[in-house]
């Protein structure tokens, strides 16, 4: 079996041992009752650790944006995010075959909204425009690099939404490298939202697995809209036994994948033809401009794959690597150095 050195993403990470056993003992019932205790355990730790009153497990962090969306709207009104958020771009216009909405895309630098670009997006309170129903921010912004946008502008923007009586929607799949990056615990990142999606499936480590957090009669109902897509699960707490390891320990290595995205982004800047925006890589992803190489970033990429290294591809001239936990610094090293290799391979005498 090849050995790859896999950046195409943290989602790829594999369960520890210690969560395998854990899986294999878990004492499990049937979730749909209520009845399974492993998730109930997970969900319970889940509201604590982000100060809220509940929580339900999802099989992704999709249904989790999903159900809230729908809970949040409804049809005929519009959805407020930046331009390259996940849930515009990424979950399939779900948002429209769902709950009956439409985005309204607003550009922030580095994906990073601020209430004076919200404000001005707002629908005017007139019968024949959509009217917005829904702001979501996503924290860490994946596709602008993994760069957080700070608690104050947070706070601001939903304490002006809020006093609007509009909803703020978090889509937290890395919102634990966004705690991290800020040196804050992720309640009090994440206290002003109406709700919160998070992954256990990516930097923390789980096989699968996604919670959404929000007030006791908001996880009541998204907890129909579940069912209603299918996302009952029966003896789940075998999944869940592994997702309560990654909670309790898998923010505590983040740090780690942070600095090892720092050496990539540095090792890439390096080379010739390479650009990149050090001051976005805050987290565990890197995205970088191979265009002045002049190969496209997908022949980059395979000739990646046949030194063994996996990365991720988002435009022809983008390339994204991500850190995790199954990448460590020396593969990081040696990734690098087959990117160098590949961009400026030895030519003939």
């Amino acid at each position: 079996m090849t050995s790859w050195i896999d950046l195409r993403s943290d989602t790829v990470t594999l369960p520890s041992d210690e969560m395998r056993r854990a899986m294999a003992s878990a004492e499990v019932g049937d979730d749909v009752y209520g009845e399974d205790p492993t998730i109930n355990r997970l969900e319970a730790r889940a509201a604590e650790i982000f100060d809220r009153e509940a929580a339900i497990f999802l099989p992704s962090g999709t249904m989790g944006n999903q159900i809230a969306i729908k809970l949040h709207t409804r049809p005929g009104q519009e959805i407020l995010c930046e331009e390259r958020a996940h849930i515009f771009n990424y979950e399939m216009a779900m948002l429209s075959w769902f709950s009956g909405c439409m985005v309204r895309p607003i550009s922030a630098p580095r994906g990073s909204l601020s209430w004076d670009l919200i404000a001005p997006k707002i629908a005017a309170a007139t019968y024949y425009v959509a009217q917005t129903g829904l702001i979501v921010l996503e924290n860490t912004h994946n596709m602008a690099g993994g760069t957080v946008t700070p608690i104050a502008a947070m706070e601001e923007i939903c304490a002006r939404a809020h006093e609007r009586n509009l909803t703020v929607h978090l889509d937290g799949a890395r919102v634990f490298n966004a705690a991290i990056y800020l040196g804050k615990p992720v309640a009090e990142v994440t206290r002003s939202f109406d709700s919160v999606m998070f992954c256990l499936s990516k930097g923390l480590g789980a096989p699968v697995g996604s919670l959404l957090v929000g007030s006791r009669d908001f996880i009541e109902q998204a907890r129909r809209v579940r069912k209603a897509l299918g996302g009952g699960m029966r003896q789940a707490g075998i999944l869940a036994a592994a997702g309560l390891i990654a909670l309790e320990y898998g923010p505590t290595r983040l740090h780690e994948d942070h600095v090892n995205a720092r050496l990539l982004a540095e090792g890439a800047a390096a080379i010739p033809g390479i650009t990149i925006e050090l001051e976005t890589v805050q987290t565990n992803i890197v995205i970088f401009d191979v265009s002045a190489t002049g190969k496209a970033s997908s022949e980059i990429a395979e000739a990646l794959k046949r030194e063994g290294v996996l990365v991720g591809t988002v435009n022809p001239q983008l390339i994204r690597f991500v850190t995790h936990l199954n990448v460590s610094r020396a593969d990081c090293e040696q990734a690098l150095q087959h990117l160098r290799k590949v961009c400026d391979p030895p030519r003939s005498v």
